[in-house]
Formats: structure tokens, sequence, C-alpha cells
């Protein structure tokens, strides 16, 4: 038995259980089948070859379930807003669109169906435009100052707080 101080017993010598050799860890053949199958699961791609087609699409299904429940905690008046028919009306739409983060997922879905949106959602969306500057390419940046109508009034982004003013019915209601 050793102590801390004594040396322990040499073991005996074991083969490596890595390459020696950089190349020999990267198989571009597994490589372009790894990303076909992210592809396929994630952004609509072709269903790449030697792989189950239902498991797939099964998999690709519990992702796009996965997203729309992300979105909806990111974006809970725009999800609020479509009721149970949320998850599949996220899932239809985004299928066919690689994820770009739950906040910027569910900012793209709400300023492609922008028109139809209820109040809420549409004063959701407005908040966020005043908070943040975004083009729908790049990342979001925050903005220093900004007015954005919403619902019933406006919305004032000055020195990093928003403020939301009432105007016409709402405003005298208020008063």
């Amino acid at each position: 038995m050793s102590t801390l101080n004594e040396p322990s017993e040499p073991s005996e010598p074991s083969e490596p259980s890595e390459p020696s050799e950089p190349s020999e860890l990267y198989d571009p053949a597994l490589a372009a089948a790894q990303e076909a199958l992210v592809l396929a699961m994630t952004s609509g791609g072709p269903m790449p070859e030697g792989f189950d087609a239902e498991a797939v699409r099964a998999a690709a299904r519990g992702i796009l379930l996965k997203r729309a429940g992300e979105v909806g905690r990111a974006w809970p008046a725009l999800a609020a807003s479509y009721g149970p028919s949320w998850t599949e009306a996220f899932a239809d739409w985004a299928a066919a669109r690689p994820t770009r983060g739950s906040h910027r997922d569910g900012w793209d879905f709400a300023r492609a169906r922008e028109a139809g949106l209820p109040a809420e959602a549409a004063r959701e969306l407005a908040l966020a435009g005043v908070r943040w500057s975004y083009d729908g390419e790049g990342e979001p940046r925050p903005r220093r100052a900004a007015v954005r109508r919403v619902p019933g009034g406006l919305a004032v982004l000055v020195m990093g707080r928003v403020r939301e003013i009432p105007t016409g019915r709402s405003r005298r209601a208020m008063v």
C-alpha cells in the first residue's frame, strides 16, 4: 500500500487510446453525413442517405415543438395570441428555417404576421422594436433612444428606460 509520499508501483503500459495522427481524427464522409442529418432535422434539408427517414422526421418534429416552446417563453403575448394553435402555427412556419435563437425566431415570426397581430402581440413586437434595432438579418443591437407606435399610444425609449404614453381615447380615459 502506498502513501502520499511514496511512489506507487508502475502500472503496465497500455495502448494509446487516441490516434497519434491528427488526420485520423477527422473523417470527411462522417462529417458530411452528420451535417446532412442536422440540416434535415433543423431546417428542412433533404433526407440524407443511410438514415431511417421516419426516425429523422420524428426527431425533426420534436425539435420544432421544442423551438415553439422556447419562442413562446421568449414572446408570451405572441404565443398567447395563437392560443392552442401556437405550436402548430410556429412549427409550420419554422419547418424550413434554421433556428436563429428563440428571441430572433419569435421576432421574425411576428414580423411576418405583423399586419394581423392582436393588440397585445403587436404591443410586444413594438416594445422589442423600441429596445432593439433589428433588420431581420444581423444580430439585434440595443438602441439608445427610439419611439414606436403601440396599440393605444406610443412607446418611448430614453436612457435605457421604456415609457408608454397613451394617445387618443385611451389618454382621455386615464385623465
